[in-house]
């Protein structure tokens, strides 16, 4: 299990599981009262940011979601705010 503390850097994980890991994340944040989470994805072609935001797109439980500040990652990592 990994540490759940609000942020997770996502570049270990193989690109196949990115997104059923933030789906796990974000539940276990959420299960523990962590109602803003941030997601390292980096910056790269896009590819993990566009599947990452298409699942926060879908779930019920995001308020928002956006950048991260530029001087923190920029597009590189996303902030989620969950309800």
């Amino acid at each position: 299990m990994l540490p759940v503390t609000g942020e997770i850097d996502l570049h270990p994980f193989a690109p196949r599981d990115v997104v059923s890991v933030v789906a796990e994340y974000l539940d276990e944040c959420r299960r523990r009262g962590i109602l803003t989470v941030r997601l390292a994805h980096g910056r790269g072609k896009g590819v993990q940011r566009a599947a990452i935001r298409r699942l926060l797109a879908d779930r019920d439980d995001v308020a928002s979601f956006e950048d991260e500040s530029p001087a923190w990652g920029g597009w590189g990592a996303t902030v989620v705010h969950l309800k």
